[in-house]
C-alpha cells in the first residue's frame, strides 16, 4: 500500500456517498494549491491527467 492510500480511503470513507461536479473540484483544487504553492505541479498534472483521461491521442 502506498502512504497516499490512506489519504484516498480516508476520502472514500467520508465523502463516498456525495455527489460532485468537475467546477466543484476544479475549485477545491484551486483552493489546495493557494494554501500549498509548493505542489502546483503535481495538482497541474494531476488534473491534466483527468482532463486527457478519455483522450485517444494520450498514451
Amino acid at each position: 500500500m502506498y502512504f497516499t492510500d490512506r489519504g484516498i480511503e480516508e476520502l472514500v470513507e467520508r465523502r463516498g456517498e456525495e455527489t460532485v461536479t468537475l467546477e466543484w473540484l476544479g475549485e477545491r483544487l484551486r483552493d489546495f494549491v493557494d494554501l500549498n504553492p509548493e505542489f502546483e505541479t503535481p495538482i497541474e498534472r494531476f488534473a491534466t491527467w483527468l482532463a486527457r483521461l478519455d483522450d485517444p491521442d494520450e498514451d
